[in-house]
């Protein structure tokens, strides 16, 4: 018996060209929902350190696969915030004013700009102290502000406006531990400041007389308040 010789397979239909305009909507729209997902982690985290992932996406107003087709995890969102948090804060160090006379007005308005930073993404400071944010990596986010700092410490303590007994960077440190509280301070729901507070603190620390303090704050507020770095 003659066998019959196989059909020939029908070619496939070619693939359709997509939209020359698709992809990049694509993109845009992805980014504008990971933004949302992480507008709602930090609301949601800042409410709740516990929350999960379906109080996350709930708030995102997404599907819970939506919010795992961006971030692997509740770790991968932490440390996307911290991106964010990073990111902002660079922009404040590089949004600040070229080093001038007068080292204590410095040191205010550079408080006064990256204070509301510290403000929206305060619920790190809490993570940091879990499983979710080692660290190292808030160390990370900070080091830029903590080099900012220290020289503005230094160039003040040459011009005798801040104290000499500890060195500029134990005494960045000093400050920055101090800001940092005052922020956990606003999580837990003490205290409530528009950096003003946090900037009349650091001169403090930094050897400044209140009255002084208080009288520089205020004349850097009237002067110009300083850039927003969002």
């Amino acid at each position: 018996m003659t066998s019959r010789p196989a059909p020939t397979p029908a070619p496939a239909p070619p693939s359709p060209t997509p939209s020359p305009s698709l992809a990049p909507a694509q993109r845009r729209d992805a980014r504008a929902t990971r933004a949302r997902i992480l507008e709602a982690a930090r609301r949601e985290l800042a409410r709740d350190p516990d929350s999960r992932l379906e109080d996350i996406a709930g708030a995102a107003g997404v599907a819970r696969r939506t919010v795992y087709g961006h971030f692997a995890g509740r770790a991968a969102l932490v440390q996307g915030l911290a991106a964010e948090a990073a990111d902002a804060i660079r922009r404040a160090v590089t949004s600040a004013p070229a080093a001038s006379s007068d080292a204590a007005a410095d040191l205010a308005r550079f408080v006064l700009t990256v204070w509301p930073v510290g403000d929206r993404y305060r619920t790190l400071i809490r993570l940091a102290r879990g499983q979710d944010l080692l660290p190292a990596r808030l160390d990370e986010l900070l080091d830029p502000a903590r080099h900012l700092i220290r020289e503005v410490l230094a160039r003040g303590r040459r011009q005798g406006v801040f104290q000499a007994t500890v060195p500029p960077a134990p005494l960045s440190r000093a400050i920055e531990a101090h800001l940092l509280t005052l922020l956990d301070c606003v999580n837990q729901g003490i205290w409530s400041d528009d950096g003003t507070g946090a900037a009349t603190a650091a001169l403090i620390s930094a050897g400044v007389t209140p009255d002084t303090a208080a009288a520089k704050v205020d004349h850097v507020r009237r002067t110009g308040s300083p850039s927003s770095p969002f």
